[in-house]
């Protein structure tokens, strides 16, 4: 362990948000280094990544192409709900990332924290060490995503107080009362934002007859998307294909229109979070009165969900800043602690 600690200070160590829709690389000292699509471009009927001019098709080149390619192409996102589906994608992603940040020791494999939904099974965790070993990690810590958000929210989790984190990302909701530096209660529901964009494609085929691609309904959530109703309505014209000619066709939308068509995941997500407080202690249900609910993940930006929130539960809800890397940066802090929090931590040695 000496050895290992001694090779710490030469390696570039890295914390990885491994997200759904996007991951997000941290590097102890330096910040968030590198934010892209979890979406790779394979050769279709295999899984060798696309080579272009410019390098690999992974993240946001690939991205671009999702829903574009050609009959000899397929761009591919290797996690559903938070976990790997394509165990072979998932570690060639992996392993694209890790070298781009490691570019400058190629030589010197680092020590990585990855976060992981809490929910996931013991396969689906040994199948993250596995890729990421295999992608040029020299140790693998995972930590549970709840856990590396209150810390990226600067919630003070190791004292004796309840604080409560609500994580929305793109395939899980992960909700989670913390207290003493460990998780108290926690409820961990796919459902999150990839549902919305679910939600928002079918209410287009419903009310329009319009067929409309993933990158479209997560453009319009992002413009014009709401969980409570705005000062004013807002409107957008959306392009697709008609379902009936086959023929492209545009319209134009309502926000109010979108919010409806989001009741049903954002429901899930509040129902989610009140059975959480339901089963609390009572101590820590009382601390939460005074701390409230942080929000973090890519779905607290939707606008008005912590009103929705707060109405459901009582309870003050904030959104913490910059919450799309609050996961990310919590796995820095774990990094920077690695000795101090390591034990409270899975790892490849726990699996030998």
């Amino acid at each position: 362990m000496k050895l290992d600690d001694l090779l710490g200070w030469f390696s570039v160590d890295m914390g990885i948000d491994l997200g759904t829709c996007n991951t997000l690389v941290c590097v102890r000292g330096e910040g968030i280094v590198l934010n892209e699509p979890s979406v790779v471009a394979v050769k279709k009927g295999t899984n060798q990544v696309l080579k272009l001019r410019e390098g690999n098709a992974v993240g946001w080149v690939a991205k671009e192409m999702l829903g574009k390619t050609p009959g000899s192409i397929t761009a591919i996102r290797p996690l559903k709900d938070g976990v790997i589906s394509d165990f072979e994608i998932t570690e060639a992603m992996l392993s694209y990332f890790i070298h781009k940040v490691n570019g400058k020791r190629p030589f010197m494999k680092p020590r990585v924290v990855i976060a992981v939904p809490s929910g996931i099974t013991a396969v689906e965790k040994r199948a993250v060490l596995d890729s990421a070993e295999r992608a040029g990690a020299r140790r693998v810590y995972l930590v549970e995503e709840p856990m590396a958000a209150g810390i990226g929210s600067q919630l003070p989790i190791v004292e004796a107080t309840a604080s409560m984190i609500v994580d929305i990302g793109g395939g899980t909701t992960e909700v989670a009362i913390i207290s003493l530096a460990d998780i108290a209660q926690c409820e961990s529901v796919r459902v999150a934002g990839d549902d919305m964009d679910e939600a928002i494609i079918n209410h287009m085929k419903r009310a329009y007859n319009l067929m409309v691609g993933e990158q479209t309904a997560e453009k319009v959530k992002i413009e014009i998307g709401s969980a409570a109703p705005l000062p004013e309505d807002m409107t957008m014209e959306v392009r697709g294909r008609d379902m009936i000619s086959g023929l492209p066709r545009k319209t134009v939308i309502t926000s109010e229109e979108i919010r409806e068509a989001l009741q049903e995941p954002l429901q899930a997500i509040i129902e989610t979070v009140t059975r959480t407080l339901e089963r609390a202690e009572p101590e820590l249900a009382a601390d939460l009165v005074d701390n409230g609910i942080c929000l973090a993940g890519g779905g607290a930006l939707l606008r008005g969900i912590d009103t929705v929130i707060a109405n459901a539960t009582g309870l003050d809800v904030r959104i913490a800043h910059d919450p799309l890397t609050c996961v990310a940066r919590g796995t820095a802090t774990y990094l920077e602690h690695l000795e101090e929090w390591k034990a409270t931590m899975e790892s490849d040695l726990d699996a030998l």
